[in-house]
């Protein structure tokens, strides 16, 4: 039968030496020698289609000696036979080269019964019986249709006849799954399944040793690879006997018989298994896995059982009995097994520390791998990115969310893994990663395993083996290098997405959960709801219910979180609130991708969302403005307050982009791109405050540049508006000088931006025009920053320039200069303490400044007249200008001790040492006062004291802020959900607690400004 069309002659060695070297032959001398013998000793000549085929294999050397051994071992007519088949049946050539370039155990059991490759013919498998079990107990002589088989011996005939039909079997599926057309899981399954018949055949030769078998019934339950159905070509296969008396009810000495007599069949059993013959063994059976270990007995009652699962099985034992599965033996007792301990399973994760336990139990597990061997990174099953960081968080998941949503129950991995992304508990492609990873690295399992069936999980440190391996997964170009490469990317993506679902935070949280709450039914989220002290359990049963209803995926995620989440909305002071926030946030966000993922594998998101919402109507707006800055939830570094000059480029470049077009984009446009990104940054602060994440100096200065950068971009589109109407450049300079808190950089959520214009005219430009082109730029700016909009109302006061609001709005620089020469008034000084020229031409603004200096910080200070001028001001202030009718202690700006207090006493410091003093040359008010100490011109102590008082105050006023979402001056008593929400925000117990904090700074700041301000004794 040729193998080649042309006689092979010596001079002709080199082209067939040469062929096999590039049919991918390692020593194609070797392989000439090896086809040269052959045909010398047998006459057969095997064709160029079986050589192509050959040279397909994983490793071409293995498989021409594997073929060779098997037609020598066949004999004349068998070689025949073979040597037809293999020539003239193009699936029985890929099958058998396949199997033989992949396993040399294959190839051995091959020679040692080379009809065998007969299964491995078109229609061959026809030729098995078609269930394992039967034809594995016909093996051993146990009839197959009999209620309990019993083998006809239990001698070392009967175990090597096991060996031999079983690997026959072996042989068939490795055949069909190393030309690819069986997929892993099918292979996996068709593995335990013939497990199972093998543990079939063991109990049939069990029973034949141990005559007393009829006095019991025995299950074998099948536990990981082989429960799951997802079993290796070599494993040890898990088992858990169950056993009970063959009459019912008999207790004693009967119930003691029996339990002895199944445990000499489950011994025989195991042994008919594993026990070593001229064949080898099948694989170890493992019973391990039952209750107490290698210390408890072999086999339990299924009372015992129970009663062991319910008061003393630890944690990773519920997830063991994940995979079990009746396999062998009685199977009404296997049944009653699986019901008994199912529902202790699904309530295992309720047990106090469940999750964290089994998250230790896995770094226990590679802590030890570690330390056991130098190859954890070649482990496919144990190591870095292996199996087990697959199966483990699958497994986890499982038991946590399964409790309350049965169809998470499959004991197989991925069929387990595709019901979690169903159900929207992982992510679609963190699960298509996670499968595809796992289907690449159980192939790569099965590979290593066939070439010698033995039981490894490593991959080959040669490379010989990298190559077989890479060749049998289709890998030609450069099989060692592309296979390295594709299973280290593999095990990457398994890591990271093993270290984000198996360490989710949210997992503790659904954990915690009652098992009737962990999913909610309308009836467990109104008892919920009542016991968590929601204020209308009926309007949040409907947001609820608006959240989770269909079958969507949307709604099945809504499903995990709001257990969780109602519990976190009930830790915020108003859960009512934050409910319908979340309702409301999610339903503008609609289909969006992210959203609910973010939520569901960054619990960080979720927690920080459910007390935002719940506590403050500010920050809810602004989300509700801009749902998708939620985004910004999950990272610390992303609520820190940007930079101020990253900011500014960011406002700028978005009203060049709305208003270089000539003129074609509007400036309403360009204001309401900046007004945007105010509201988010806005948010950005709001969030950071809540979360304690900012103190008072760094809120004030975040929500300064930020009105400073969208004055500055309403400026800009002001101008350009302007210019555009004009035709012609503006003649003028402009400068915006900041006054008040917003010059003193302590802006809150509430204040308005104090401003003053200020103009200078260009050299030969008219001064009138110049002056009526200045006026309509800040009126437009004024009318710009006031339309309205989605974000929180900027409004620019200019009531603090000359004059009031019956001075011009805007004034040239000379007019700046010759108003504070004649007419201005000392509180005037006082309020340019606050001024700082912060938006508009640079040099404007640095004249204005060096105009304002000797008029704020007068040389030699200010007089004793002045002094007295300020201090019966101050005074009048404090009688007049108090709303009628309010607690002069509870007001956080003008009553006693309060915020009032504290600047006055600072400004105070800085008209009379000022000059004197550069340090007392700032606009911020703590600054001041710490200048003022190290001056010592202030008490170290009183400073303190102020400084205290100041910072509360001010937390105050930006928490009523943020709570109520709209400003008030007045520490809240009437209301009591806002009292108690402003309470709670600012970190305090009570709201007695509160009151009495308030009251002892601020009466201490008193006692100070009486005597600094005021001069008392």
């Amino acid at each position: 039968m040729d193998l080649v069309t042309e006689s092979w002659t010596p001079e002709r060695r080199p082209s067939l030496a040469g062929r096999l070297a590039r049919l991918g032959f390692t020593d194609a001398a070797r392989a000439e020698r090896r086809l040269l013998e052959a045909e010398r000793e047998t006459g057969a000549r095997p064709g160029g289609d079986l050589l192509d085929a050959l040279g397909g294999t994983a490793y071409p050397d293995l498989a021409l000696d594997g073929l060779l051994r098997v037609l020598a071992s066949a004999g004349e007519r068998g070689a025949g036979e073979l040597l037809e088949a293999l020539r003239d049946e193009p699936g029985t050539r890929e099958r058998l080269t396949a199997v033989l370039g992949v396993s040399a155990a294959l190839g051995d059991h091959l020679a040692r019964h080379p009809d065998h490759w007969r299964v491995l013919r078109d229609g061959g498998r026809e030729a098995l019986p078609a269930r394992p079990r039967d034809d594995l107990l016909a093996a051993v002589g146990a009839d197959p249709a009999a209620a309990e088989p019993v083998a006809s011996g239990h001698g070392p005939g009967t175990l090597v006849a096991l060996r031999v039909a079983y690997r026959r079997r072996l042989l068939a599926l490795a055949g069909r799954d190393l030309i690819g057309v069986v997929d892993v899981a099918d292979v996996a399954a068709e593995l335990a399944d013939l497990a199972a018949a093998a543990l079939e055949a063991g109990l049939a030769v069990g029973r034949a040793e141990v005559p007393e078998h009829g006095t019991c019934r025995l299950a074998v339950i099948g536990m990981g690879k082989c429960g799951g159905r997802e079993l290796n070509y070599v494993s040890d296969v898990d088992v858990i006997f169950v056993a009970e008396a063959r009459s019912a009810g008999e207790r004693g000495e009967g119930e003691d018989a029996a339990l002895r007599a199944a445990t000499r069949l489950a011994s025989a059993m195991m042994r008919a298994c594993s026990s070593s013959t001229e064949e080898g063994s099948l694989w170890e059976v493992d019973a391990a896995l039952r209750p107490e270990g290698k210390a408890g007995p072999l086999v339990r009652t299924l009372a015992s059982h129970r009663a062991y699962y319910e008061r003393w099985a630890k944690t990773w034992e519920f997830q063991a009995l994940l995979k079990a599965r009746p396999v062998a033996g009685d199977a009404d007792l296997g049944a009653r097994y699986l019901g008994t301990v199912a529902p202790i399973v699904w309530k295992a994760a309720e047990g106090e520390s469940f999750v964290e336990d089994v998250q230790a139990m896995r770094r226990r597990v590679e802590a030890d791998l570690n330390q056991r061997t130098a190859d954890s990174e070649r482990q496919l099953k144990l190591g870095p990115g292996g199996l087990r960081d697959v199966e483990f968080p699958v497994q986890l998941l499982q038991l946590v969310h399964g409790r309350a949503d049965a169809a998470l129950r499959s004991p197989t991995t991925l069929e387990a893994l595709a019901d979690l992304s169903r159900g929207g508990y992982v992510g679609r492609d963190d699960a298509a990663a996670l499968a595809s990873a796992y289907r690449f690295l159980r192939r790569v399992e099965h590979l290593v395993q066939l070439h010698r069936l033995r039981r490894t999980h490593l991959v080959p440190g040669d490379t010989d083996g990298l190559r077989r391996l890479g060749r049998a997964l289709g890998l030609r170009t450069d099989p060692v290098g592309e296979f390295t490469a594709l299973w280290r990317r593999h095990a990457r993506e398994v890591r990271r997405i093993h270290e984000k679902l198996f360490y989710r935070p949210l997992l503790r949280a659904v954990a915690r959960l009652p098992g009737e709450e962990a999913r909610l039914t309308a009836e467990a989220a109104r008892t919920r709801l009542e016991a968590l002290g929601y204020a209308d359990p009926a309007g949040a049963l409907r947001h609820i219910e608006a959240l989770t209803s269909g079958v969507s995926r949307r709604a099945a995620i809504q499903r995990t979180l709001l257990p969780v989440m109602l519990g976190w909305f009930a830790d915020a002071p108003d859960p009512d609130a934050g409910l319908l926030g979340f309702r409301q946030v999610s339903d503008a966000l609609g289909t969006t991708p992210w959203y609910l993922r973010l939520l569901r594998d960054e619990v960080t998101v979720a927690e920080r969302m459910a007390w935002l919402l719940g506590s403050s109507r500010y920050a809810t707006d602004l989300l509700l403005r801009a749902p998708e800055a939620v985004a910004m939830l999950g990272a610390d570094a992303d609520l820190a307050p940007r930079f101020f000059e990253a900011l500014r480029s960011e406002a700028l470049a978005a009203v060049r982009r709305h208003t270089e077009d000539g003129g074609a984009a509007s400036p309403e446009e360009a204001v309401g791109a900046v007004r945007g990104l105010r509201r988010r940054e806005l948010f950005r602060v709001s969030v950071a405050d809540l979360l304690g994440m900012a103190d008072v100096r760094a809120v004030g200065e975040a929500l300064t540049g930020i009105a400073v950068v969208t004055v500055e971009a309403a400026l800009s589109a002001a101008v350009n508006k302007i210019e555009t109407e004009s035709r012609e450049p503006l003649p003028t300079r402009m400068a915006v000088v900041a006054m008040g808190r917003f010059g003193g950089h302590e802006l809150g959520y509430g204040s308005d931006a104090d401003v003053m214009f200020v103009h200078e005219p260009l050299p030969r430009a008219d001064e009138r025009a110049a002056g009526r082109a200045a006026h309509a730029v800040a009126e437009e700016l004024r009318r710009l920053l006031a339309l309205p909009a989605s974000d929180p109302p900027l409004e620019i006061d200019p009531n603090l320039r000359p004059e009031g609001r019956q001075g011009p709005l805007v004034r040239t620089l000379a007019s700046y200069a010759a108003y504070y020469a004649r007419w201005s008034e000392p509180w005037e000084a006082q309020a340019l303490l606050r001024a700082d020229p912060l938006i508009g031409d640079a040099g404007l603004r640095e004249r204005f400044r060096a105009l304002i200096d000797p008029v704020r910080w007068p040389e030699g200070g200010i007089d004793e007249d002045a002094v007295r001028q300020i201090r019966r001001l101050k005074a009048r202030m404090e009688s007049e200008r108090l709303p009628r009718g309010v607690e002069r202690r509870l007001h956080t700006k003008l009553g006693p001790g309060g915020l009032a207090d504290v600047e006055w006493v600072a400004q105070l410091l800085q008209l009379r040492h000022a000059h004197e003093v550069p340090g007392l040359r700032t606009t911020r008010t703590l600054d001041t006062l710490d200048a003022a100490v190290e001056a010592r011109l202030l008490d170290a102590g009183d400073a303190a004291v102020l400084t205290e008082a100041w910072c509360l105050a001010t937390r105050i006023r930006g928490s009523v802020m943020l709570v109520r979402g709209r400003a008030s001056d007045l520490l809240p008593t009437d209301h009591h959900r806002e009292r108690s929400a402003v309470t709670r925000v600012l970190g305090y117990p009570g709201t007695g607690d509160l009151l009495e904090d308030y009251r002892r700074h601020t009466r201490r700041a008193r006692a100070v400004v009486e005597r600094v301000f005021y001069g008392a004794d």
